[in-house]
């Protein structure tokens, strides 16, 4: 799995920078050759429909976003099309949306296709459907699309290509950043201090990627973070050379409906809990009870997903919430047997079931 960032991929003028293009896909066409069935998550729609419009700066305002996205998203893929061709490939657009990996029946067909069209021989080019997408870029420049295709598609390795050689052990501005060439245990990892912005024309930044890195590495998927620029650094990639930033792979793959909730998931609320209840989660994996919440907001109903704070502010879990937002507020700090007292019966007991909750390593909210 290659991810490409927009940035790498935008010429000075604002339009798209083909020469760049033209490098990336003739290393994913000598990548072919060697035996790789790669697909391709390639940001740059919105950048390619700057240039067309003659916008220099990157829009905030929604549709024009997804204006942008509409008219630079087939000079994209026209151009791939043009490089893959003569080399006897044919390129796939695949977009995809948040909902596609929300509900089975669609997270299934999109699966199946992709399979197939790597059965048939095409290169499969995935981006987001910005143009009808309901919130502003929500994988983060892609970055956290393509951990959930590797997922999705069981991918041995994902090689995030950006406009930064990899994480550093500082800001990168800083002339005493040092690059950070391996981390065997991502769940470890302090990102405080760590990384820095992403550039103007994209919007993934490195904590983007280090938690998209995140969840690749739990689907038993070796991630890279590379310079997309760097001449053949794909190859280098693919070849396992010192190149950029490796997060290694989980021994074992997570359980797919955990990493559904954990990743995939639209999050419609927080739970805040005492700092009592977040040690409990984090190293018992206990369910989570209501005496153990101080408050709740967002507008989440019963079933839908939800972030678990510390008192720090720090994601503690994601889970799906046996309640809805009012009656969270209601109990919250109650015991249990005066949560289903105040409720009925026909509650239950747990505010969120541990088999309905994943517990992440701190990050801020």
């Amino acid at each position: 799995m290659v991810k490409i960032g927009s940035s790498s991929l935008r010429g000075p003028d604002g339009r798209l920078d083909e020469a760049q293009v033209t490098r990336l896909a003739d290393q994913v066409v000598a990548a072919r050759a060697a035996g790789t069935r790669a697909v391709l998550v390639s940001s740059g729609a919105v950048a390619a429909g700057m240039g067309l419009l003659g916008l220099e700066r990157r829009p905030l305002d929604l549709p024009t976003l997804q204006a942008a996205a509409a008219v630079g998203q087939g000079e994209l893929i026209q151009a791939y099309q043009r490089i893959l061709t003569g080399h006897g490939l044919t390129a796939a657009q695949v977009l995809l949306s948040q909902d596609d990996f929300v509900h089975r029946g669609r997270y299934l067909n999109a699966r199946t296709a992709l399979q197939r069209l790597l059965d048939l021989g095409a290169v499969p080019i995935i981006n987001e459907n910005d143009a009808v997408a309901t919130d502003e870029l929500s994988y983060g420049d892609n970055d956290h699309l393509a951990a959930l295709v590797t997922s999705m598609l069981d991918a041995d390795l994902l090689a995030l290509l950006s406009d930064v050689a990899g994480l550093y052990d500082r800001d990168p501005h800083d002339p005493a950043a040092r690059l950070v060439p391996r981390v065997d245990d991502i769940e470890q990892l302090d990102l405080d201090g760590i990384g820095g912005v992403g550039s103007y024309v994209g919007s993934g930044g490195m904590r983007t990627k280090v938690g998209s890195a995140r969840v690749a590495v739990a689907s038993a998927a070796h991630t890279v973070i590379a310079d997309a620029r760097r001449p053949d650094v794909l190859r280098e990639v693919l070849e396992g050379e010192e190149v950029g930033t490796w997060f290694v792979a989980a021994a074992h793959r997570v359980e797919a409906r955990r990493l559904w909730i954990g990743y995939a998931l639209r999050v419609h609320g927080r739970i805040h809990v005492d700092a009592g209840a977040a040690a409990a989660l984090r190293s018992r994996g206990v369910s989570l009870l209501a005496v153990g919440v101080t408050r709740a907001d967002g507008r989440f109903g019963v079933g839908d997903a939800v972030e678990v704070l510390d008192p720090d502010g720090e994601v503690v879990a994601r889970g799906l919430s046996n309640y809805d937002v009012a009656d969270v507020v209601r109990l919250a700090g109650r015991s249990t047997a005066v949560a289903i007292e105040s409720l009925g019966t026909g509650y239950a007991r747990e505010v969120i079931h541990r088999d309905d909750l994943v517990v992440l390593s701190g990050s801020r909210s």
